[in-house]
């Protein structure tokens, strides 16, 4: 299986092009596999590991790739063609990296070490958990249920349950979110790893897609952690949005291009299946039918301009503006739309399990519930819109 083979393709720096390539191959070879089992994909990591995919994101002087946020778009767009849950595991460890590398970011620096030198050796992994079901998203407002009691020995006990953990299977280091139990309460981020005792997964992701993205919930029962992994502490009045959204401007742009690839691989679908459908009727190939030209037409279309919205907004990202989130909701609008059309053209073998249309087209829809959602994009899209367009006093 060929994975984008009408996309032009950007060698990505740090990558060997023709490895990547094979890697890409062998991730779409398994998406199925994955899909069915709703497995973690470690054969996956495993290939992105041996060209050093996971280190990417990771400064030079640490040993890794020293990209940035454009190519980290060129990449995950890639892998989400192959396999969308791949995708999301891997553009949130990249989030994580370009997050660290910001000014702002006031980790410790060993800690900051670590997490870039286990990438870099042994393709150490990371994310967050923060979003709790009674909570939701912490970029909604609100503060974690989940607790943090500090002991006489100085240590921290973590207590609570976190949902939607994104590769806790795979995952070497994980920060958690937890509101402390002092007299007046904060909000603390501490970085886990896997040899941390007390914490489980919950097996409850069986969700329509994004199967193998392994987005579990994680229980905390009297889990301890050192104080030096303590990487955050704020005024819960502070904004606890700002938790982990400092510097995250990478976290849409990687959603659009993961989406992106979801729309990628349903138009390189749907052409191949078009030039090789000969109806007895018609005695040719669909694809040799006006009609068809015109829809792949508009599906060109929707594609491109997410495309080249994404790539505008990632050369834009060190400016306060709103193409980020922009770029995202279009991206997951577009493969929605996109993957819609593709079944609305193919029928009945669009559905069957026996094509991947029908896989992309639930991997597609799970693009509505990322933050930032498209209900938050529009609404503050619309109000900066009227807000510049209030009138003056001189015109009242």
């Amino acid at each position: 299986m060929t994975v984008g083979v009408t996309e032009p393709r950007t060698t990505v720096r740090g990558l060997d092009e023709n490895r990547f390539r094979e890697v890409l191959e062998f991730i779409a070879s398994r998406a199925e596999y994955h899909d069915l089992t709703g497995e973690f994909p470690f054969d996956a990591f495993d290939a992105l590991r041996r060209i050093g995919a996971q280190s990417l994101t990771v400064p030079e002087r640490f040993g890794g790739g020293g990209a940035g946020i454009a190519e980290a778009v060129e990449v995950i767009e890639r892998v989400g063609a192959a396999d969308p849950s791949v995708g999301l595991i891997l553009q949130w460890n990249y989030t994580n990296h370009l997050t660290l590398q910001r000014p702002e970011n006031l980790w410790p620096d060993d800690l900051k070490t670590a997490v870039f030198r286990t990438a870099v050796t042994e393709g150490a992994l990371i994310n967050g958990l923060a979003v709790e079901r009674e909570l939701g998203s912490l970029s909604r407002g609100g503060v974690p249920a989940t607790t943090a009691t500090r002991l006489p020995d100085g240590s921290w006990r973590i207590d609570g349950e976190k949902a939607y953990g994104t590769g806790i299977s795979g995952l070497h280091w994980f920060t958690v979110t937890a509101t402390t139990t002092d007299p007046e309460p904060r909000v603390a981020t501490f970085l886990f790893d896997r040899q941390a005792t007390g914490w489980r997964v919950q097996q409850t992701w069986d969700h329509l897609g994004l199967r193998a993205s392994d987005t579990q919930t994680v229980i905390f029962d009297n889990a301890r952690i050192p104080h030096s992994r303590l990487v955050d502490l704020r005024d819960p009045n502070d904004g606890t949005g700002k938790v982990r959204s400092a510097g995250r401007q990478a976290l849409p742009l990687l959603l659009a291009a993961n989406y992106n690839g979801v729309s990628i691989a349903t138009r390189d679908w749907l052409v191949r299946y078009l030039h090789t459908r000969v109806p007895t009727a018609l005695g040719a190939p669909l694809a040799t039918v006006p009609r068809f030209h015109d829809r792949v037409g508009e599906i060109e279309a929707q594609l491109q301009t997410s495309r080249a919205l994404l790539r505008h907004a990632a050369a834009e990202v060190e400016s306060d503006n709103a193409l980020p989130a922009l770029a995202k909701h279009v991206a997951t609008t577009m493969a929605i739309r996109i993957t819609e059309s593709a079944l609305d053209l193919t029928g009945n073998p669009g559905l069957s399990r026996s094509n991947p249309l029908e896989r992309h087209h639930r991997n597609a829809m799970v693009g509505r519930i990322h933050f930032p959602q498209s209900d938050f994009v529009i609404a503050n899209l619309g109000k900066s819109a009227i807000s510049a367009g209030a009138p003056g006093e001189e015109e009242q």
